[in-house]
């Protein structure tokens, strides 16, 4: 009879803790050792009752069994469901481009500067960063469809908002703010969801979970456009409301967790995380990557305006880089499992700041941008479909979600303050040569972040099998606990192992 994936996951756990009662029996016999021979030298004073202790029942350390991850089923369907949330949140999020483009080129909010403009799409990510910790606590209190619900109520209501906008500071508050709290609820209750459901292909659902936000981007970026030019700002903002009202509710409703099956911790300020080098380096791939991330989603609109082309053709360069995420970080998932998390995290991360100084630096033409909206929107946002299995195999399944929140808000500042740092270098040198430079570099910083990172993981593996007394070969880069003294030969051993190959 075939041997199922269940089967060997409670193998190995029954097999865990039967490793676990016998290291505590021979912990004890040996201490019992030792007092023994103490006691018969006069190191310590005779025993009293010496027979009571051996009448005393053998203590276990017994853990429940864990139920494992279905790797499918009703997997796929939150899989789906993340996708499309993905869509109506992120991909609504990735047309500000089109709506800034539009913003600049027409003053329609009289007396706005450019770096007011760019902080509203800035601010809508830096809100949904900064509630994480809102939006874990809700999920711990009162469970996920209360945090996913109150997401959709405030996202629509921001949409709505937003259409009756006259000045800045009250686009700041609707489609900055307000859409950034609603959309930071549903992403942060969703999307420590998908990883729960999945083993071996856990990569690869996340890719097709994240993988929505660039359908999303190329669907209303294409449409927010359109819609802009015919029926004009107010109703686009009212449609997209309601749209994204009925769709994020009807996935909202078929989203399932399995926080209480795994014992999830939704602890959302989980600080000793951040006491860890490996998690400081996670971080500072995060970092990196959003102050380079952040500027291409919101800049090309504007760049291809910048070098001649019309606003629709800009439009057009916005959507087809979402078309590259859209198409990219699928496959970016599925090799993920076959060749390693970080491995491939790192080389995608890596690969975006090339693209952005070898192809975006010389793209004066509306062919090589779109070229270069394609091929380097595959791999942009890697982090974000990389950073929940990535994290996994960091601080643990049981942990993510913690790792994540803390994730979230280090992140906040780049999120907030790049596409801003962008917009002020173009003013300050005349030209978008500086951004593209600080976008590359930024990407290779963070990819750098990932090569120490890597190396951590690898002697921390090797440490473990040695504590097994197994092959490291044989060693699965899974995302569960590992002991301290794993972890520390990690920090220790990691520029060592940065060159050494193997799949993390």
């Amino acid at each position: 009879m075939a041997v199922t994936e269940s089967d060997r996951w409670a193998a190995q756990e029954e097999k865990g803790a039967d490793k676990e009662i016998v290291s505590d029996e021979e912990t004890r016999r040996s201490d019992s050792q030792i007092d023994t021979e103490m006691h018969s030298n006069g190191v310590l004073p005779p025993q009293q009752g010496g027979g009571d202790a051996e009448k005393q029942p053998a203590i276990t350390n017994t853990r429940p069994k864990v139920q494992p991850p279905p790797n499918g089923g009703y997997g796929w369907v939150v899989t789906v469901c993340s996708a499309t949330i993905n869509a109506h949140t992120w991909g609504l999020n990735s047309s500000y481009g089109v709506f800034l483009a539009h913003y600049l080129a027409n003053d329609t909010f009289p007396g706005a500067t450019a770096l007011e403009y760019a902080f509203v799409g800035s601010l809508s990510i830096s809100c949904a960063m900064l509630i994480s910790p809102v939006a874990t606590t809700t999920t711990r209190l009162f469970g996920t469809h209360v945090t996913l619900f109150t997401g959709v109520i405030l996202e629509a209501a921001s949409l709505i908002g937003a259409s009756f906008a006259k000045t800045i500071w009250q686009l700041f508050l609707s489609q900055g703010i307000c859409f950034g709290l609603g959309m930071g609820f549903l992403f942060i209750g969703s999307v420590p969801i998908v990883p729960q459901w999945f083993t071996t292909k856990r990569s690869l659902a996340s890719g097709i979970a994240t993988s929505g936000s660039g359908l999303g981007g190329l669907v209303y970026s294409l449409a927010a456009g359109a819609m802009i030019k015919s029926i004009g700002l107010a109703w686009t903002f009212r449609i997209l409301g309601i749209l994204a009202f009925v769709v994020n509710s009807i996935c909202s409703a078929l989203m399932r967790d399995r926080n209480k099956i795994i014992g999830s911790s939704q602890n959302a300020f989980d600080t000793h995380i951040l006491r860890r080098l490996e998690y400081v380096l996670l971080g500072g791939w995060g970092w990196f990557s959003m102050l380079a991330y952040i500027v291409l989603i919101f800049s090309l609109a504007n760049y291809a305006n910048e070098i001649g082309l019309t606003a629709s053709q800009g439009a057009v360069i916005s959507a087809l880089f979402n078309l590259g995420q859209f198409f990219g970080r699928p496959p970016i998932g599925y090799f993920s499992d076959s060749v390693g998390r970080i491995n491939m995290a790192m080389g995608t991360t890596f690969a975006g700041g090339i693209f952005a100084l070898v192809i975006w630096v010389f793209a004066k033409s509306y062919g090589v941008l779109i070229f270069y909206a394609l091929i380097g929107g595959t791999v942009a946002g890697t982090f974000w479909c990389t950073i929940a299995p990535v994290a996994a195999e960091i601080v643990g399944l049981r942990h993510v979600p913690s790792g994540l929140n803390l994730m979230w808000l280090t992140i906040t500042l780049p999120c907030t303050f790049s596409e801003p740092i962008a917009l002020e270098i173009v003013a300050g040198t005349g030209s978008y040569l500086g951004t593209q430079l600080f976008t590359g570099f930024m990407y290779i910083a963070a990819a750098m972040c990932l090569v120490l990172l890597r190396g951590w993981k690898i002697g921390e593996l090797e440490e473990l099998a040695i504590m097994k007394g197994e092959d490291s070969k044989e060693l699965d880069a899974v995302g569960t606990e590992s002991p301290e003294r794993a972890l520390k030969a990690g920090r220790v051993t990691m520029m060592k192992h940065i060159w050494k190959w193997r799949k993390v």
